[in-house]
């Protein structure tokens, strides 16, 4: 299965946006702080390049792998959205330290999930 059907891959999409949306809200359910979406970023980050990494060093990987578990676990668990929001409801210095350990912890994380992955 080269080009899985566009069908397919919406499925596992929206299957494995589901599960990291799930995982997420039992996150901010028990640590209900701004500082949780900052953690569930950089979490979500990190995994993703790890996934992403892994997969790179595994051309035979199954092809919905990929969609299922970056795009869909991940993107469901990491969340612009309410980043955004809580940007704007914190305001000021607050806001901008926000921005910063977001942005640096994400970005961080992505490279530091791609080194993990690809040596596993």
């Amino acid at each position: 299965m080269i080009n899985p059907p566009r069908r397919h891959v919406i499925c596992v999409v929206a299957a494995g946006g589901a599960l990291g949306a799930g995982a997420r809200y039992g996150v901010v359910t028990a640590w209900p702080d701004v500082w949780a979406t900052v953690a569930v970023n950089i979490a979500g980050c990190l995994l993703i390049g790890v996934i992403l990494g892994w997969l790179s060093r595994r051309p035979d990987a199954h092809p919905l792998l990929r969609p299922f578990l970056a795009t869909g676990v991940c993107g469901g668990f990491t969340t612009f959205s309410t980043f955004a929001v809580q940007t704007l409801e914190l305001g000021g210095v607050a806001a901008l330290a926000y921005v910063a350990a977001t942005v640096t912890g994400a970005l961080g994380a992505v490279w530091l999930g791609l080194i993990i992955g690809q040596r596993s």
